[in-house]
C-alpha cells in the first residue's frame, strides 16, 4: 500500500452531500481510499448503494442518509445521524445542488428561482450551520463547498443561468466570510469552482434525444472556449478535494479555487 503521507485521512469522518452519483460519488470514494469513514447523503438511495459499496471496498465505514437540501429538518437530522454513528465530523463536502432553467430574468418563475437558491445557497448555509458546532467541539475541521465558475463571472445563459450563477456567487462570499469567522478555531473553509465537468445536473426529466443535444452543445462549447479543449470527468476533482480535506492544506482557508481547464485564465 502506498504511503499516504500528508494526505492521510485515517481516523477522520467525512460528510458528503450529493453522494449518490457523479462528483459526490467520486469524492466519497477518494476520501475513503485515503482513510476516512463517510456519511453518504443523497435522495436516490438505490444509486447511493453503489457509492456505499465503493467506500466499503476501501475498508471504511459508510453510512447512507436520505436528505433533501431544501429541508432544514432533513439537514439537521443528517448531521445528527452522522454524529450518532461516528461521534464527530472532520470533513464536510457540500456538493448537493440544483441546476436552473435557461429563461431570461423577466421570464423566470419566482418558484423556480427560489428552488435553485434554496437548494444551492440556503442548503450550503444550513449544512454549515448544523455541522460547525460539532467542529468547534472537535477543535477543527475542513469544509469544502462546491461553487462554479458561473459564480465568479457571467457565463452564457446555456451554461450559467441567472439563478444558478447567483446562488454560486453567494456560496463564494459565504465561504470567505465563514473562513474569517472560524480561522482561529482551526476550521478551514474553502470552495471549489468547477468549470465544465460531466454531471447529472440539468439532465433530470430530459429525453434521450435532449441529452444527446446537450452533449453535442457541451462538446462544441468546450472545443471553442476551454483551452484544454474538453469536458472534465467527475473523478478529476478528487485530487483537489483530497488536498483541501487533508493536512496538506493546513494553511489554506477562504479560497475559491477554479478547476476549469484554463477557461477563466483566458477571459
Amino acid at each position: 500500500m502506498a504511503d499516504k503521507g500528508i494526505f492521510d485521512l485515517s481516523g477522520k469522518v467525512a460528510l458528503v452531500t450529493g453522494a449518490s452519483r457523479g462528483i459526490g460519488r467520486a469524492i466519497a470514494t477518494v476520501l475513503a481510499e485515503y482513510g476516512a469513514d463517510v456519511a453518504c447523503v443523497g435522495r436516490d438511495m438505490k444509486a447511493c448503494e453503489i457509492t456505499l459499496g465503493q467506500v466499503r471496498a476501501h475498508g471504511r465505514k459508510a453510512l447512507p442518509i436520505k436528505a433533501e437540501m431544501r429541508s432544514e429538518e432533513d439537514i439537521k437530522k443528517m448531521v445528527e445521524d452522522t454524529i450518532k454513528e461516528f461521534g464527530k465530523i472532520d470533513i464536510l463536502f457540500n456538493n448537493a445542488g440544483a441546476g436552473a432553467g435557461f429563461a431570461k430574468i423577466h421570464e423566470i418563475a419566482t418558484g423556480e428561482w427560489d428552488l435553485t437558491i434554496n437548494a444551492n445557497l440556503r442548503g450550503t448555509f444550513l449544512c454549515m450551520k448544523y455541522t460547525i458546532p460539532y467542529m468547534l467541539e472537535n477543535k477543527g475541521g475542513s469544509i469544502i463547498n462546491i461553487s462554479s465558475v458561473a459564480g465568479i463571472r457571467a457565463e452564457v445563459p446555456e451554461i450559467g443561468p441567472a439563478a444558478y450563477g447567483a446562488s454560486k456567487a453567494g456560496i463564494n462570499n459565504l465561504t470567505q466570510v465563514a473562513a474569517m469567522h472560524y480561522a482561529k478555531d482551526n476550521i478551514r473553509i474553502n470552495a471549489i469552482a468547477p468549470g465544465m465537468h460531466r454531471s447529472e445536473i440539468g439532465r433530470a426529466g430530459n429525453t434521450e434525444e435532449q441529452n444527446k443535444e446537450m452533449d453535442k452543445f457541451l462538446d462544441e462549447y468546450c472545443a471553442e472556449w476551454i483551452p484544454m479543449g474538453r469536458l472534465a470527468e467527475a473523478e478529476e476533482l478528487a485530487g483537489l478535494v483530497l488536498l483541501l480535506a487533508s493536512d496538506a492544506s493546513s494553511y489554506i482557508t477562504g479560497q475559491i479555487i477554479c478547476q476549469d481547464g484554463g477557461k477563466t485564465a483566458r477571459q
